[in-house]
């Protein structure tokens, strides 16, 4: 088979098509023939040599996959060869074969195309386990959801406002600020131009956010301090702009806030199958329905991957960016 290889951590470039061993389905796994393959943050993070694959997992790139099942090991009674699905791989999606834990695995919804659907997996196991099952985001509460034009923040904006939450969302441009409203914000703010902080409060009568799903960190840490409701929860999935902040815990004791985070891939496979469990009763039901569907930014094929890494390091997507295969 055909897969990216990365001989050595570095840039875009040091990514390379190569040829490879199609690996065999074990116990409990499904064997998935790629036809597309979703890039991700934890991708670029690791071909920079800083999010070492978890002991037993693929070193090969990729974290989801849509396709159709081409075998299945022992003990594997839900899937079959041919049958639709996209899944959370625990790596090595960047290929033309990929293994993928059974129970990691979805039926692609009615109406999706491979590439839609390879865009599902890792934004929405990470949105769901962040927001319902870390923050125990309710209807009625207001989310703030920073990086609302990503991958990630298309996502959440969908699933929380098809939830019944009040949706209230940052992004760096006006084409990115009217994309989130599109998708269901009551409010996108241009955080290059306005002060998210006084604008969330005054949309809020000055109550704030009850749940706060950050990406970025840096200085975002303390502002979401500022603008959360009491009782709230900040929920940090990364640092784009630094991990190592200083925090006054006085208010954050005042407001009784919870400061949480969370990685998906190292969670163990009961964590990840339970998420699974989760989407497939409560938001396959809305993609099917088409009240919620993936944003598609752009499509590489595989073999310009280089050229996919470089436009997510950019940021001036809206959506997901899918590798063809």
């Amino acid at each position: 088979m055909r897969y990216i290889d990365l001989p050595e951590c570095g840039g875009p470039e040091m990514m390379q098509l190569a040829d490879g061993e199609i690996p065999e389905a074990g116990a409990g796994e499904v064997l998935i023939r790629v036809a597309a393959a979703g890039v991700n943050r934890p991708d670029l993070i690791q071909r920079a040599g800083f999010y070492p694959p978890p002991p037993g997992a693929s070193p090969v790139l990729g974290l989801e996959v849509a396709g159709e099942v081409a075998a299945v090991g022992d003990g594997v009674t839900r899937w079959h060869v041919g049958d639709r699905v996209c899944a959370l791989t625990n790596g090595g999606g960047y290929a033309e074969f990929a293994l993928a834990p059974a129970a990691q695995c979805l039926p692609i919804p009615d109406g999706l195309t491979a590439v839609e659907a390879a865009a599902l997996p890792e934004t929405f196991f990470t949105v769901w386990s962040n927001l319902m099952h870390r923050a125990q985001l309710k209807p009625g509460e207001v989310l703030l959801v920073h990086g609302g034009s990503s991958g990630i923040g298309t996502t959440a904006i969908q699933v929380a406002a098809s939830l019944g939450v009040r949706v209230l969302a940052t992004a760096g441009s006006a084409d990115k600020c009217a994309a989130c409203e599109k998708l269901g914000a009551e409010r996108a703010i241009n955080y290059r131009e306005q002060d998210f902080v006084a604008e969330v409060l005054a949309a809020t009568s000055g109550r704030g956010a009850d749940v706060i799903l950050d990406m970025v960190g840096g200085d975002y840490v303390d502002r979401n301090i500022q603008c959360a409701a009491r009782d709230g929860r900040i929920v940090n999935i990364a640092f784009l702009a630094g991990a190592k902040v200083e925090v006054n815990m006085l208010p954050v004791m005042v407001k009784r806030l919870t400061l949480t985070g969370s990685t998906l891939r190292p969670q163990p496979p009961e964590v990840k199958a339970a998420i699974a469990r989760d989407l497939e009763a409560r938001v396959w039901p809305l993609i099917a329905a088409g009240k919620i569907r993936p944003q598609i930014a752009a499509t590489f094929p595989l073999a310009e991957v280089a050229a996919a890494h470089r436009l997510m390091a950019s940021s001036s997507h809206i959506g997901k960016i899918v590798l063809t295969v």
